[in-house]
């Protein structure tokens, strides 16, 4: 029978049905499935036949699913996900693959890593199309729901310190890129580049602070917090381009990664520092989503991004055993 009960099914009703619950709007619906409005009213209508249920109701924020809409988001989900597995071809052929992936990347991994790998993807894949956009709070349910390929941001390393910065839920995998280590960015002639740099130095000082996802605090935040301390926070920016960018103009210290320190270092003429106060490494990471991972296309490109930062660690490893040689509590680095 379940042959014959299939063949009643129209797949295209369950694909309307799953984008009307991710946009909440029928307008929005028929603009991402490239149909009318009317068209996508009439699906609505045979879909409240199909399940004999009215799956929304009309509010003032746009359409609300009823719970029996809501127990069917998930498995229609795994449903359309399975069904492009089936589908999909059985061979990635990058050189005459239009494949379209997309990316979301914490800004400092923009220098950092796409060098690495770039190049290796265009040639291997001339018509590949990478579409990146930035980490932020819902990256990982966006990863979940297949709406984009990949994630790289920092990872703290300790669990015990992930649980108060970043937790990836179940079903996230993910590898190591390479690790870092965090120090200061200040202007040429701050007034602390003639003074004592320790961490009561440090902690008079008013700081610029990145805004990572939707928190405002980093591990740093936590581990004073345990000691009593805190810092003085003067400004709090998007990204970490501005916050550099302000501290040409301003006193403000800039606690920031170790790799984008020195390469923002060299375009903006700042000062580095040690950071002061002890804090574990992070770790620059990967991330996908496990239903990625038969996926032909999503293992090629995957593999490169890992094997064009295999070199990375290795390298930071060397850069830090030359930073512990390069300032100290009792005098100021000059830079680097």
């Amino acid at each position: 029978m379940l042959p014959e009960k299939l063949s009643r099914l129209d797949l295209n009703l369950l694909i309307c049905l799953f984008v009307l619950l991710e946009e909440g709007s029928v307008t929005q619906a028929a603009n991402r499935l490239c149909l009318s409005q009317s068209a996508v009213s009439k699906s609505l209508g045979r879909l409240r036949e199909q399940f004999s249920d009215p799956l929304f109701t009309r509010t003032a924020h746009g359409l609300k699913p009823t719970p029996r809409a809501q127990a069917l988001q998930p498995q229609l989900e795994q449903l359309l996900r399975d069904i492009a597995h089936l589908t999909a071809p059985a061979e990635f052929v990058p050189a005459t693959s239009h494949r379209h992936f997309k990316m979301a990347l914490v800004e400092s991994a923009y220098p950092l890593f796409l060098p690495h790998f770039l190049g290796d993807i265009f040639a291997k894949g001339p018509n590949i199309i990478l579409d990146t956009q930035a980490w932020n709070g819902d990256t990982f349910e966006k990863l979940g729901r297949g709406e984009i390929d990949f994630g790289i941001t920092g990872k703290d390393l300790n669990p015990q310190d992930a649980m108060m910065t970043m937790m990836p839920p179940k079903g996230i995998r993910s590898t190591e890129l390479c690790r870092d280590s965090q120090v200061c960015l200040i202007r040429q002639g701050h007034p602390v580049l003639s003074q004592r740099w320790d961490e009561e130095c440090y902690l008079r000082q008013r700081h610029i602070q990145v805004r990572c996802g939707n928190n405002d605090r980093w591990l740093l935040d936590f581990k004073l917090a345990e000691r009593g301390l805190c810092r003085d926070i003067a400004m709090y920016v998007p990204d970490f381009n501005s916050a550099a960018s302000l501290c040409t103009h301003t006193d403000l210290v800039f606690t920031a990664p170790s790799h984008f320190a020195s390469y923002i270092s060299s375009q903006l003429g700042l000062e580095m520092l040690p950071l002061p106060s002890a804090l574990p490494p992070m770790a620059y990471t990967l991330f996908w989503h496990q239903h990625q991972e038969k996926d032909l296309g999503h293992s090629w490109l995957r593999q490169i991004i890992i094997h064009g930062c295999h070199d990375l660690s290795a390298g930071q490893l060397q850069a830090d055993s030359k930073s512990d040689n390069v300032g100290n509590p009792a005098k100021p680095s000059q830079g680097r």
